[in-house]
Order: structure tokens, then sequence, then C-alpha cells
């Protein structure tokens, strides 16, 4: 077994860790007096009659877009549809803008995107095209609906970490992503996503975030920094599928996955919802004040981030 420490760096020199941390480069640049709503959540959460407006939007990696079109459309709605979940929302409609070579290259993309909204049930209600482009892009917006929020920033010490995903997938090759949802059942997909919100609305959980390009470990980071919190996560712990790589499994961006932080008085009634949808869970760690996140596998230990010498994503 590789040592801990050698897997610890490896992570933090990742492409999901290089590019989340790129964000608190790009923020330090913003005027603070244009920050209007809390940086670091999955969506920009707007209070709006008795509830919130959900705005996200997502970009497609230009390699991504070139070589799987169909699956880059897929996913530019699916991951925008996760964001609004990990939010305790529902998605209302999205919109795009595709730059491409040529028509046939767009329409790939575009039958992959009109898969996703009929599988999902979100309807794609306008966007922006270019097919005279050098290059393939894709960047996708959504807007959607909470009545109660799911949040990065309500993580408390003494919380449980929990991680729930979807192991009934494959890794997209040779991407990292865990595909749980091209061909699933039909239905199975919208059935998973509104676990978020009723945790939410039945008020079982306050604070979440989906597993993005940073992986698990790297989206558990995220959350316990915009909470001012860190942890220590048992890798023993962590669901995973059979027979697949572990250092490849964490760095996985899965098509259902998520990392939630629960009173502990609600665990059991977390981990029963996903069990009762088939899809994995377990509490991977504790919340604490430290402001470190520590990983432990057995008897090892290392250091996976100091948050008070070292910002992740969010801009000092």
């Amino acid at each position: 077994m590789k040592p801990l420490a050698g897997l610890v760096e490896r992570l933090r020199e990742s492409r999901g860790f290089q590019h989340k941390s790129d964000i608190s480069r790009v923020l330090a640049h913003l005027p603070a007096g244009a920050r209007d709503v809390a940086i670091g959540d999955d969506c920009a959460a707007i209070p709006d009659g008795d509830g919130f407006l959900l705005f996200a939007i997502e970009g497609l990696v230009s390699d991504f877009v070139q070589t799987m079109p169909w699956f880059a459309g897929y996913s530019g709605v699916m991951v925008n549809v996760s964001d609004i979940y990990a939010m305790g929302g529902r998605p209302l409609a999205v919109v795009d803008a595709l730059w491409s070579g040529s028509a046939q290259a767009a329409g790939d993309v575009l039958a992959g995107m009109t898969a996703a909204s009929r599988v999902y049930g979100v309807p794609i209600v306008g966007g922006h095209s270019n097919v005279r482009s050098e290059g393939a892009q894709l960047a996708v917006a959504i807007v959607g609906r909470a009545r109660r929020l799911l949040t990065s920033f309500d993580a408390r010490p003494g919380d449980a970490l929990v991680m729930a995903v979807d192991l009934r997938g494959r890794f997209e090759e040779p991407y990292p992503f865990w595909n749980a949802s091209v061909g699933a059942p039909e239905g199975r997909a919208r059935g998973d996503f509104e676990l978020l919100p009723l945790l939410a609305e039945d008020g079982l959980c306050v604070a979440a975030k989906d597993i993005s390009m940073a992986g698990a470990l790297g989206t558990a980071l995220m959350l316990l920094e915009c909470s001012n919190a860190g942890a220590r996560i048992d890798l023993d712990a962590v669901p995973r599928p059979p027979e697949v790589d572990f250092e490849r499994w964490l760095t996985a961006f899965p098509s259902f996955g998520f990392v939630l932080s629960v009173h502990k008085e609600h665990v059991g009634d977390v981990l029963a919802r996903f069990a009762s949808r088939d899809i994995a869970s377990a509490v991977i760690g504790e919340v604490d004040p430290s402001r470190e996140v520590v990983v432990t596998r057995g008897d090892e230990a290392a250091l996976l981030w100091n948050l008070r010498e070292e910002p992740f994503i969010c801009a000092r």
C-alpha cells in the first residue's frame, strides 16, 4: 500500500484540486463591493418571497467537449442540475453558450444536452451558438428554486461528515467522470436527486456540496473552508465501488455524489433516506474547529490542507 503522505501530495497536485484552487486567485481580483452574495456555494441564492431563486453556471473543459461532445453536452446539464439540488433546490430551466467548428459538432453537443434535459425534466429555454469557432467550448447556466437552503457555510463542529454516492456506474474513459446517469432506469435520476431538497425541507440537514472535479476530499475541503471549520476524514470509511483503484476514486467526479454536514441526531435518518434509493452513504469524518483537514487510513494520518495558512477556494 502506498504511503498516505504521498497520496495526499498527489491529490493536492491533481487537476481537480488545481482547478478549484484557481478560484481563490481569480476572486482576489474581484472588488469586495462586487460580492453581493456569499462566495463558495454551488449556486447564488437570491431571497425571493418565501424561498430562494438559485442561479449557477458551469463551463466544460475544451478537451472534453472536443473528444466527447455528446457526453459533454449531457454533463453540462447534469452538473448544473446537481448544483441546484446540492443547495436544496429544484431546477427550473437551463440555457447554453456553445462554440464549435461546424453545425455537425454543435449538433452532437446539443443532442447530449437534449438527452439530459429529458432525463432530469429540465427544459432548455435558450442560449447562444457559434459554429465558426476554432475551438470547442461549452457553458451551461441554470435557474432553480429552493424552499429551504443547503449551504456551504453551515457545517458546525461536532457534525458528522456524510458522503453519499451512486456506485451503480462506470468511468467514462479516459476521464475521471463516474457515470451513473446515462442508461439508468427512467425516473431514477430525478428521484435520487429529490432526496436533497427533502432533507432540507424536513430539517435533517443544512449544509451540503455536490462532489465536483476536486473529488470527495476536495469537495469536503471546500465545504469546511466556507464554514471556517476543519475535520478528520477516515479514508477507510469512504464508500467506493468494488475493483476500482481507490486513488483514482478519490479524484472521481460522480454524476450523483454529495458531501453533507449532518447533526449527530439526524445521521441515522439521513443514511436511511439514501439507503431507500440504493445510494451508498456513510459517515466519513467529524467536523471540528481546527480549520485543518486531516485524512487517516488505518494507523496513518496526513494533513491534507491547513486552511488557517492557505486558502483553497476562498480569497482572503
